[in-house]
């Protein structure tokens, strides 16, 4: 039987989609059918560079052929039991993860959103527990320009009229202070009910925002002289994004045995999205024993958190990692990407920053955020060859794949220098 797709050209598909599906995205026009490494490709063979990743899920190439293989092996004897059984998969991973990310024990879900929601739920348990803050009154900081997902709980911590309007009322018990504000911080954990402070490393989907460089590790200092937990969440920033496995490594230089390799260490680190390559869901979240112990049997859980799939296919995408030293080629061609973005402001007005760590970076165009420049530039580089996204209106995030080379990331610098200046002239 010949798939429906192969049958069915872009704007048939669009349509499809349009007519059948809820309308809460806005993609480019391009429909893709493949994908492998830094490359995909659309349903009439036009060859693309992706430089989104998929939001960052698909940091190790598009179906990384060892981490499609654990999925094929894993999915041939066993895919899922629940978590009213063992499995013999899961005991594996947990000693894997936990030992490669440093920390006593692993919650393990689905989703980023779910991890986040978890790690809100342990910290609150934490706080009652331990803290001995009394029921119903604990509060977890947020910071403003968060994104941290779209369910309700989440969006009660946003700051953005698009993800708030006519979803209220919303979570109590949460408290925004501005991002990157050590002051604000300082004054908000004086307050005893303060369980956690939640925040990004890096804040991705506001802009490409990064902290000043003593951030993170000021953080750490201040709640933990205050008893209050830091919490990263990493799902868009870890798995060699930045430059580092994580980063909350902060300027660290050390190797990944050694215990002291961050300066700003989380109490409670949220992972998910590259977890698996892009290849199935996978979050988890990572914590020490006197915070996950807190949660006991039937207290939280997931019909397919943990399931021998998952588990059988993070394992070997976090390998791929390592043995590919993904995380070095990151922050050497994100030094490189930036000099050739930073070459750009020079030759238009166009362009009026540059910002990013390793391959997470954005520009920001010349322009308010109502605007549709962004957003006409990426449909010119997806007619070039490369896929790309706007965020806030005005910012346009790039970030491709780590399996990238210097050739092809310049052949890519090339294309977004060309399209900027041809468009400038244009308008």
């Amino acid at each position: 039987m010949v798939n429906e797709a192969t049958r069915l050209g872009t704007a048939e598909l669009i349509a499809l989609e349009d007519k059948y599906g809820a309308h809460n995205y806005h993609p480019l026009p391009v429909v893709l059918s493949r994908g492998e490494g830094v490359f995909v490709w659309d349903v009439d063979g036009k060859q693309y560079f992706d430089f989104l990743s998929a939001y960052s899920a698909v940091n190790q190439g598009h179906c990384h052929p060892r981490i499609i293989e654990a999925l094929k092996s894993q999915a041939e004897k066993l895919t899922l039991t629940s978590r009213a059984f063992y499995n013999d998969q899961l005991g594996i991973y947990e000693k894997f993860v936990t030992s490669y990310f440093g920390y006593d024990r692993v919650l393990p879900m689905n989703t980023g959103v779910e991890a986040v929601e978890t790690a809100m739920k342990l910290c609150k348990k934490w706080g009652y527990k331990v803290k001995g803050i009394a029921q119903q009154d604990a509060k977890i900081i947020f910071a403003t320009g968060n994104f941290h997902g779209r369910t309700q709980a989440i969006i009660s911590a946003s700051v953005d009229p698009g993800a708030t309007a006519d979803y209220g009322p919303y979570l109590p018990g949460i408290e925004i202070i501005p991002y990157n504000d050590l002051e604000a911080l300082t004054d908000a954990v004086k307050d005893p009910n303060v369980a956690g402070f939640i925040v990004e490393p890096i804040q991705g989907e506001a802009g490409v925002f990064v902290p000043d460089a003593n951030y993170l590790p000021e953080v750490r200092r201040i709640c933990k002289a205050a008893n209050v937990l830091f919490i990263a969440d990493e799902v868009q920033t870890g798995i060699a994004r930045t430059g580092r496995l994580l980063a909350s490594c902060g300027n660290c230089s050390c190797e990944k045995s050694c215990e002291n390799r961050y300066e700003s260490r989380p109490d409670i680190l949220i992972l998910g999205k590259a977890m698996s390559g892009g290849v199935f869901p996978v979050s988890a979240v990572l914590a020490d024993d006197e915070i996950m112990l807190t949660i006991k049997p039937g207290e939280h859980g997931s019909t397919f958190g943990g399931n021998p799939l998952a588990c059988a296919v993070a394992i070997e995408a976090l390998k791929v990692i390592e043995d590919e030293g993904l995380a070095e080629n990151a922050m050497r061609l994100g030094e490189i990407f930036r000099e050739r973005m930073q070459s750009l402001i020079a030759k238009t007005e166009l362009v009026t920053l540059v910002r990013g760590k390793g391959l997470l970076n954005a520009i920001v165009i010349n322009d308010d955020e109502d605007s549709h420049t962004a957003w006409d530039i990426c449909v010119k580089l997806a007619e070039n060859g490369l896929l790309a996204k706007p965020t806030h209106g005005n910012i346009i995030r790039f970030a491709p794949p780590l399996v990238m080379t210097e050739e092809q990331l310049h052949a890519c610098c090339d294309i977004i220098e060309k399209v900027i200046l041809t468009f400038d002239k244009a308008h």
